[in-house]
């Protein structure tokens, strides 16, 4: 199909961009592009304008700042699966960016068009919760920060507001004795994932574990914390029958979503075998060192 009528305009600056959203109401951001122009050709989304911010150095890069992951909203997905600081230090999201789609995909998207998309089965969220990331978000008014728990509010539904563009996502270091895995469950024909699960695991000078991370993608409508596994980890030492049991009330709080591709036991099902093979893969590269 063929998308209806649209204005472009190519922005050289953030600045630029912002202009150009204030001028025209219900304006879209243009980055990688890979899911924003299939709906548009498919018609179930429709703009009066386009800015194209692929053109915006400065909201570019992967880089450590004072301990830090910062990564650019227009940082693509390859840069992220590539990087010997993410794999060493966030593990799970290299690995996360690693399945994004194809490597056309991996090579064009960006990371901070993956996560203003808010599709529930991407796989970046996941990791991005995992890590307590903070989105930072322009306007007009300045910059404004939002917590990773706080952004995706809903399929497709995201905090950021008309105008707004998402510059950058920040993320602190696990700590030492710490590492992270990530699990994804896919579609066999799109990719999508049906069910991701990324976890993080720190350990004590026992080899117990100290603190816990777990965060599910795709088997719900917005990624989520697992609170509940994540308390059950303290204490134990992460050896998978102990994950095994820790994940049993994954989704305390959650209902599981169904659809035509997995119903809501069946991802309930892959989403606790995947987060015990997460923990007990993030805690042996804990005890590894």
């Amino acid at each position: 199909m063929i998308a209806e009528a649209f204005d472009y305009e190519r922005a050289d600056s953030l600045e630029a961009a912002l202009a150009a959203l204030a001028r025209r109401p219900g304006a879209k951001v243009l980055a990688g592009g890979h899911s924003l122009l299939p709906l548009l050709k498919l018609r179930l989304a429709q703009v009066p304008l386009l800015v194209d911010i692929d053109g915006v150095g400065e909201l570019g890069g992967v880089r450590v700042e004072d301990g830090d992951l910062v990564v650019g909203a227009l940082a693509r997905h390859r840069d992220v699966a590539d990087s010997e600081a993410v794999r060493r230090g966030w593990t799970a999201l290299a690995q996360a960016a690693s399945h994004v789609g194809d490597p056309q995909v991996r090579s064009r998207g960006t990371v901070g068009g993956n996560l203003a998309h808010g599709d529930p089965a991407s796989d970046l969220p996941t990791a991005v919760l995992l890590f307590d990331g903070v989105l930072t978000v322009a306007s007009g008014a300045g910059l404004r920060q939002v917590s990773a728990r706080d952004f995706w509010l809903g399929p497709f539904a995201t905090a950021l507001g008309e105008g707004e563009i998402l510059t950058a996502v920040r993320m602190a270091p696990l700590g030492d004795r710490a590492a992270s895995a990530y699990r994804k469950f896919p579609h066999p024909a799109s990719g999508y994932a049906v069910v991701s699960v990324a976890a993080a695991v720190r350990l004590d000078g026992e080899g117990r574990v100290a603190e816990a991370r777990v965060a599910v993608g795709g088997a719900t409508y917005v990624p989520f914390r697992a609170a509940a596994a994540e308390a059950a980890m303290v204490g134990v030492r992460p050896d998978p029958p102990a994950c095994r049991e820790a994940v049993a009330d994954l989704f305390a709080g959650q209902e599981p979503a169904g659809d035509m591709y997995a119903s809501a036991d069946y991802r309930a099902h892959i989403a606790r075998l995947y987060a015990a093979d997460a923990l007990a893969a993030a805690g042996a590269a804990a005890a590894a060192g």
